[in-house]
């Protein structure tokens, strides 16, 4: 048998190495995944369950003196991913991916501005107070030398991208990784395909909707009210649970928080926050996503490409504008990519 050459053992032996290293990464991302809580590992629906982890009450002022109520739950000493939630949540909106995340790492939700156990403060509301809320949250919950996770939803992700554009010294201080679902940046009004009602009824005119996003008139629970809410930030696959789930927290936003920040988005506009989002960024949408449809996400993913910023664009089949609650596993797969993908450079 004639025997290898010098070369054809060096190639060899890098071919080993490079399977052995291509095998332990991909052994690293089946075991990250598998320490995650998934929906088929629990009863179903659990995961919509109150967080049996106890949280640390952490209390954040911002620069108008505001107290904004922020939570944090795990070892403080693990990987930390941030969480903001949309118009008309709370952080318990972020109920899910506690109760799937925190066994492992640091997360961290808080209460935007007026909503849940935050105060309203006295600063006007728009683009710039919500960048400076996450401004002041990452500043309490991420340690020096330590970078974040951020997933934002809807009015969440707004503020990351606000956040981006007015403080773009903070992106790559603060962060390794970013999720933006469920969101927009501009043209909220006449893109959402909320004011296209069921043919029967006309097409809502942005100068109409505009007002009623800003109507501060209570809601109250019902059957009427159920299906409407299903109907605008659902899909009709949504299960009765999870419905049940998200009208429980959106009911629970006072109608001045929720008409004071409807109006302030109908005219948003943070475009050029895209450029300084310098970290792997993925937009994720749902495809029956009524209040911010895909044409949001692409024109998002089209400007992160631009910049050269864009991790990946994911849309997932069947799934409405609460796609954190109706595909719970998809999105924390999209949070754990980015979390294996900034590994590297996570210290």
């Amino acid at each position: 048998m004639k025997k290898p050459t010098r070369r054809q053992t060096v190639l060899l032996a890098a071919g080993v190495t490079a399977f052995a290293c291509a095998m332990a990464s991909a052994f690293a991302a089946r075991r990250a995944r598998s320490t995650v809580v998934r929906t088929k590992d629990v009863a179903p629906h659990a995961l919509l369950s109150t967080p049996s982890l106890e949280a640390e009450e952490i209390e954040v002022r911002t620069a108008d003196g505001a107290r904004l109520h922020v939570l944090a739950y795990g070892d403080p000493d693990a990987q930390p991913l941030v969480f903001s939630h949309g118009w008309t949540c709370s952080g318990m909106y972020w109920t899910p991916q506690i109760n799937a995340f925190a066994d492992r790492y640091r997360v961290v939700v808080y209460d935007q501005r007026g909503h849940g156990a935050s105060e309203v403060g006295t600063r006007r509301l728009g683009p710039d107070v919500l960048a400076g809320d996450l401004a002041a949250v990452l500043d309490a919950v991420v340690p020096a030398g330590r970078k974040a996770v951020l997933a934002g939803h809807s009015m969440g992700g707004m503020s990351i991208i606000a956040w981006a554009e007015r403080y773009p010294e903070q992106v790559s201080e603060k962060v390794a990784g970013v999720l933006l679902a469920s969101t927009g940046m501009d043209n909220l009004i006449a893109d959402a395909a909320l004011i296209a009602l069921p043919e029967r009824f006309p097409r809502v005119p942005v100068k109409v909707a505009r007002p009623l996003l800003g109507a501060r008139v209570p809601l109250v629970e019902s059957k009427f009210t159920t299906r409407a809410l299903k109907y605008v930030a659902l899909s009709p696959a949504a299960t009765a649970a999870e419905v049940d789930f998200c009208q429980k927290i959106v009911l629970g936003c006072p109608p001045r928080t929720r008409g004071g920040w409807g109006f302030a988005l109908s005219t948003l506009d943070i475009h050029e926050g895209l450029e300084n989002l310098t970290v792997p960024t993925t937009v994720l949408v749902g495809a029956a996503d009524r209040l911010t449809p895909p044409v949001h996400a692409r024109r998002l993913a089209a400007g992160l490409e631009k910049a050269g910023n864009l991790e990946r664009l994911v849309v997932l089949d069947g799934v409405g504008h609460m796609s954190s609650v109706e595909a719970i596993d998809a999105f924390d797969d999209e949070l754990l990519h980015l979390v294996e993908r900034a590994g590297a450079t996570v210290s």
